[in-house]
């Protein structure tokens, strides 16, 4: 593996350890099929907003050659129809296929090691083997797993989120990727997820050097990030969507924001939450 350029030696990896038989699509379909999965949606379609919020029937084990092939568009947290309580039972669906089936998965194993970032059932003292694993509760002795029968009710307290950054910034989030790690319902429970810190990966790289972004990504002390790829795949309104939060940021900085937002700037929003002696 060439370590002197990382994204050299990540397409040489990847491919011999997701090779299969058939032959590969077309470099050139590839980029067009990328960009236009992650293409903004306008809301959650009915059948999907119709579907069960229990556990999905999935195969144990994901296809390797799939996890680096193409889903279909991931859902957006942009629009104003994203409902949080309606996302939640999605992601919840995430972290049971995550928990259950892809962390004991050889793709799924290999692609961790490979961008160094332990799976749950790896993680000492208290693994969590899968989504039935209970809670930990304090006792006198220590923390101890939870052993009512109703902790089995939702998956055991394991982010998703420090995956997702993970993949983000080795360039490895894919949609067939992230549809490996997270299933079948990975649009709608990590996608919106997925969107936002792509936008934060933008903002890291504006607001710091290569070391600064580095530090931001590593997980201390051994899960350090060993390299770093620029945006994978962006559109056109990702970078808009970056540019917009960073000028927010940058109003924030300088206390430029309610009454005291520049002309023009206001939203009603800003405007209803001014005293009334400013408002007259």
């Amino acid at each position: 593996m060439n370590e002197s350029h990382p994204g050299r030696g990540l397409g040489s990896a990847i491919r011999n350890l997701f090779r299969s038989s058939s032959p590969s699509p077309p470099r050139r379909r590839v980029s067009r099929l990328l960009r236009r999965s992650r293409t903004v949606v306008a809301k959650h379609s009915e059948e999907q907003t119709a579907r069960a919020p229990g556990p999905k029937s999935v195969s144990p084990d994901p296809d390797p050659t799939a996890m680096l092939g193409l889903s279909e568009t991931p859902q957006s947290a942009n629009h104003d129809s994203f409902d949080i309580f309606e996302w939640y039972p999605h992601y919840q669906n995430c972290q049971r296929y995550f928990l259950d089936h892809a962390q004991h998965s050889t793709p799924v194993q290999a692609v961790s090691a490979y961008v160094n970032i332990l799976l749950p059932f790896q993680r000492q003292p208290y693994p969590a083997h899968n989504a039935s694993s209970g809670p930990l509760s304090s006792t006198a002795d220590g923390i101890t797993p939870e052993s009512s029968s109703t902790s089995n009710a939702l998956p055991p307290p394991v982010s998703l989120l420090p995956y997702i950054r993970r993949l983000v910034a080795t360039g490895m989030d894919y949609p067939g990727m992230l549809h490996g790690f997270f299933g079948d319902d990975w649009q709608a429970g990590v996608g919106p997820l997925h969107e936002k810190e792509r936008c934060n990966y933008l903002l890291a790289a504006r607001s710091g050097g290569w070391g600064v972004v580095k530090s931001e990504y590593d997980i201390s002390p051994l899960e350090t990030i060993p390299f770093l790829r620029p945006l994978q795949g962006p559109l056109e309104e990702e970078f808009v969507a970056a540019y917009k939060s960073w000028s927010e940021w940058l109003l924030l900085r300088d206390w430029e924001f309610g009454p005291r937002a520049p002309d023009g700037l206001q939203d009603s929003s800003s405007q209803s939450s001014r005293p009334q002696s400013a408002r007259e």
